[in-house]
């Protein structure tokens, strides 16, 4: 990774925490959109899937430990490294087609896929592991949380098309070639 990259890492990374802690859109309970998807998204569509998902993974870690400490972010953390992976992955099958719609397609398929498994069972799994509670009780409480995540990553879509077509057409490239 080189020191550009690191950098441009790094205010992934802030920007994921600015936006989750000062744009909360409650949506549940204590649940909220975590706008900070939204950067997750670009980076790992627009940058790389290393970035992307480290964008997301240390920028719940910074959150929570700004805010609530340990509580929630260790399930949390692990189910972006899935998200973020299976993200950017996706992205780059994407990107062989030609027509917008299928490549839409495959990053929303890509999307539902991989916060089921980040969130409803890797996270659940974790705080089954952490809390004790029996896996149906985590996967219960978590279900708010993947509705509320699937939804900021499938209204994310359309800014990284945006962004991604922006890119294509400037000087500045975000990747190493």
């Amino acid at each position: 990774m080189t020191t550009r990259k690191i950098a441009l890492t790094g205010i992934g990374i802030a920007l994921f925490v600015a936006l989750t802690m000062c744009l909360q859109v409650p949506v549940f309970e204590n649940y909220y959109l975590c706008l900070g998807y939204l950067v997750m998204a670009v980076y790992c569509c627009c940058v790389d899937t290393v970035s992307g998902t480290l964008v997301g993974v240390l920028g719940v870690i910074l959150y929570c430990l700004l805010t609530s400490g340990l509580r929630g972010m260790p399930g949390w953390a692990a189910g972006n490294v899935v998200i973020g992976i299976m993200l950017g992955l996706a992205y780059k099958a994407a990107k062989k087609f030609s027509s917008r719609a299928v490549q839409t397609l495959i990053l929303a398929v890509a999307i539902v896929v991989s916060v089921f498994l980040g969130i409803l069972i890797l996270k659940s799994f974790v705080e089954f592991l952490l809390y004790s509670q029996p896996m149906l009780v985590r996967m219960g409480k978590n279900l708010y949380a993947f509705v509320a995540d699937l939804v900021m990553l499938i209204l994310s879509i359309p800014l990284v098309w945006i962004i991604d077509a922006r890119l294509a057409k400037s000087s500045v490239k975000l990747t190493e070639e």
